[in-house]
């Protein structure tokens, strides 16, 4: 083991993010009550910095700064330090990002946090260099600066600090307003106006994924039948498989792309960003029945299962972006490594279709990338060879850090991807992967209370969870129901919802609050409905709230999603956009939402075709349930008006449900796909 000259407080910690500032010279401190009693005690400023463990950024402000003895000597002597993983506490992070947001126009991780003891913030920013550089100020001159005002005027930064605070709470009331029915168009007629038509996504560089505006978009084809929605969606996914952000060798993509083509992405891989991509290109696939689409779902989850999973099947968090000090390091190539790996006939001919010269296109070097057309179908073989052995080379190189902790909400989400590939695509891997997780959830991450817990690592579990931990593991679990069928992920859901609605429902003016009545109560409580990176607990809560109600009768949790479409319903209105998910669960309530029993008959053949009608095409309102002997009491408990449905002549029987009242029922398979698609 390494000697180090410095460790502080934060070698006691769990987080990877924080376990890599263990040993700066900074003397920092964890959130808590012993570095607030210390600002308090010692009449400081709190100095608060807020990151994750695989942040570019955060790595360069780390070997510029918080390892620099220079700038340790200013924070030790005139501030208290707190490192603040924002992935565990999505909280702190959410009020001090809306404080960055409002001071600086912008915001972003590393961010940087003034405050005085009683957490009333009065100066923010993201990442700042040593010293001055190129107009932006340094963080030598900043703290220089910030020690002159909090000795010689400290009222106004006191006084600024609770505007600040103020204004944040009065953010937090709802407005009770009802949606628009033609806001979905107005969310598509915005989005249309940013599509890039030469690469596909949305906006100008840099580029991020966003799956949930193509959920959006495919539920306005469904039910508009307009083609250029699902041109949009189609152009987006061809157009980031194809480009640098995907990785062609081990497969998953990265966060984001940072030029407009999606040729060079800020190369950190994320759980979330893998688990709602993969769901695009599942539910694309369906809807357009172009079999690549499944496939980049299968590669997707290919990495996850071989690189993200633990052995007791959570799912891990994120890898960096740098390895061995550089960003993208691991995944780019000269041309001469790569054909010296294949040789000179493979080597070139590989070369020339993934766009790889002597000159390069990322710092002298190689991203892999299709941007100029996709490899002809009588090579394809001969490439998956070569990827092989180009990913059998890149194995032995220094692997980017890991962030190893399990999150339940990014495990919810993956839950949900995997739940889908195992009924979409016919795997049962998938589904296996998606009950461990969930499994692993239940057994690790559930307190004797049964209230869930937002992070696990290293044989310790913490934090109560937030909305996005019930409101993603909510949604993870209804398709594992949905390809289970399984009564008891149908139960868990609708526990962790009534649990949900109990510790994060506002009374006053409905929606959920980023965190539960009984965690740590913060400067403010804020509710979120924006969806951005990915969608918001709100949001995926509403969805699910409205599909739990079709599959349980439980009209009580529709009643709650109405509530959140009036609470939200003028920040939506005002950016349709921008809430693309809350929308999508918008346009179940608008449309002709549809419940298909299917009580199993006495031969499997039966049911199993059935399920393959039932579950083979891209219905979006659409909810089943299955009905077996062997679930019958279970099943009964939740869904208390099963039982009348039944079998008719010993065969399978299918019934299809729309607007609380039901079809004749079918034993026929054909018969049913007829009734699907009117």
């Amino acid at each position: 083991m390494p000697e180090h000259k410095y460790t502080n407080k934060l070698i006691n910690e769990k987080s990877p993010y924080l376990l890599q500032h263990a040993h700066n010279p900074v003397d920092w401190y964890p959130w808590g009550p012993e570095a607030f009693g210390r600002a308090a005690g010692e009449d400081k400023p709190i100095f608060l910095s807020i990151g994750y463990s695989t942040c570019h950024w955060c790595h360069v402000m780390e070997k510029e700064s918080f390892e620099d003895e220079e700038v340790a000597r200013l924070l030790n002597r005139d501030f208290i330090s707190i490192k603040v993983d924002r992935e565990e506490r999505p909280d702190i992070d959410h009020i001090y990002m809306t404080v960055c947001q409002a001071l600086t126009g912008s915001g972003g991780w590393p961010m940087t946090i003034f405050m005085t003891a009683d957490k009333k913030p009065f100066y923010a920013g993201t990442y700042f260099p040593k010293n001055d550089r190129m107009g932006i100020p340094g963080l030598m001159s900043i703290l220089d600066r910030i020690t002159h005002a909090w000795k010689n005027q400290r009222s106004s930064l006191v006084d600024s600090g609770t505007e600040i605070v103020n204004a944040i709470k009065e953010n937090v009331t709802s407005s009770h307003y009802e949606i628009p029915a033609e806001i979905p168009s107005e969310a598509f007629s915005a989005l249309t106006s940013h599509f890039d038509s030469a690469y596909g996504g949305f906006g100008a560089a840099p580029k991020f994924p966003s799956p949930h505006n193509l959920y959006f978009l495919l539920r306005f084809w469904y039910t508009s039948k307009e083609p250029k929605a699902a041109e949009m969606v189609a152009k987006t996914l061809d157009s980031m498989n194809a480009g640098g952000i995907y990785d062609h060798i081990g497969f998953g993509f990265s966060r984001y792309s940072t030029d407009r083509k999606w040729l060079v992405p800020h190369f950190e891989k994320m759980l979330y960003d893998n688990a709602l991509l993969s769901i695009a290109y599942m539910e694309t696939y369906q809807a357009l029945k172009n079999e690549k689409y499944a496939d980049t779902a299968r590669q997707i989850f290919a990495y996850v299962m071989r690189d993200m999973t633990s052995p007791e099947g959570g799912f891990y968090s994120a890898e960096d972006a740098d390895s061995e000090g550089h960003e993208g390091k691991f995944y780019v190539w000269s041309q001469e490594e790569v054909i010296r790996v294949l040789g000179e006939e493979k080597g070139r001919k590989y070369c020339s279709y993934y766009d790889i010269t002597p000159k390069g296109n990322f710092e002298g070097l190689n991203i892999p990338n299709l941007i100029n057309g996709p490899v002809p179908e009588n090579d394809k073989r001969l490439i998956e060879e070569c990827r092989q052995k180009l990913f059998e080379h890149r194995e032995a190189r220094v692997h980017p850090h890991k962030d190893d902790k399990i999150l339940t909400s990014w495990n919810g989400l993956m839950i949900a991807a995997m739940s889908m590939g195992g009924r979409i695509l016919k795997d049962k891997r998938y589904t296996a992967a998606a009950e461990r997780a969930a499994g692993f959830i239940f057994d690790r991450l559930v307190r004797p209370d049964g209230r869930l817990l937002a992070r696990y690592r290293d044989g310790e579990s913490a934090y109560p969870g937030y909305a996005e931990d019930y409101s993603f593991l909510i949604w993870g679990l209804i398709e594992l129901y949905q390809t289970t069928y399984n009564p008891y992920y149908l139960q868990k859901a609708l526990s962790l919802s009534d649990d949900l609605v109990r510790l994060f429902w506002d009374k006053e003016n409905g929606g959920l609050f980023l965190y539960g009545s009984d965690g740590e109560q913060l400067i403010a409580r804020p509710k979120e409905s924006y969806d951005g990176a990915a969608p918001s607990a709100n949001s995926v809560a509403a969805m699910s709230f409205l599909r739990l109600a079709r599959l349980s009768g439980r009209h009580d949790l529709e009643d709650r999603a109405l509530q959140q479409f009036r609470a939200f319903g003028q920040s939506i209105s005002s950016s349709p956009a921008g809430h693309s998910f809350f929308l999508s669960a918008f346009l179940f309530t608008r449309s002709a939402a549809r419940e298909v029993i299917l009580v199993a008959g006495e031969q499997d053949v039966g049911t199993s075709k059935m399920l393959e009608v039932i579950q083979g095409q891209f219905r979006p309102f659409t909810v089943s349930m299955l009905h077996t002997l062997d679930s019958s009491d279970s099943l009964k408990s939740v869904i208390p008006f099963i039982d009348n449905y039944r079998v008719v002549d010993g065969k399978a029987t299918a019934y299809v449900c729309e607007n609380f009242s039901c079809r004749t029922p079918t034993t026929d398979a054909g018969q049913l796909m007829q009734t699907m698609l009117q």
